[in-house]
């Protein structure tokens, strides 16, 4: 039941990102929420939703697939592609790449603590 709960929980986040619903966002993730984006950047969850609020990031399509949710008591790792089209300040920010997304359980179910972006790319040359 808690993976169900959980991928449901990822779509509904997906979906709001793409809206810019920084009022369901915001009842996604926990007080204490942390994203480390993909250039080693931390941000709050206000600073996290204030980019939304104000206008800086627009998300045009934001897909979370193949996605693996492994729970270990109130706590869950979920690990999947996050693909994005995307601007930031009015430059494209697209892209792909491994997230790794950490829930806790709180009264109210399961919320989004923190989030981790990492670029997918392909392997270097030495290792072709």
């Amino acid at each position: 039941m808690d993976t169900a709960e959980i991928a449901e929980l990822g779509k509904r986040w997906a979906v709001a990102e793409a809206a810019g619903d920084t009022d369901t966002l915001g009842g996604l993730v926990a007080d204490e929420f942390r994203l480390v984006g993909p250039l080693g950047f931390v941000l709050d969850r206000e600073q996290w939703l204030d980019r939304y609020r104000s206008g800086a990031l627009a998300t045009l399509r934001l897909d979370w697939r193949d996605v693996e949710v492994r729970v270990h008591g109130d706590t869950a790792i979920a690990i999947g592609v996050h693909d994005q089209e995307a601007t930031h300040q009015g430059n494209r920010v697209d892209g792909t790449f491994r997230a790794t997304h950490v829930l806790v359980r709180d009264g109210d179910g399961w919320r989004i603590a923190g989030m981790h972006l990492s670029p997918m790319g392909a392997p270097p040359a030495f290792a072709r």
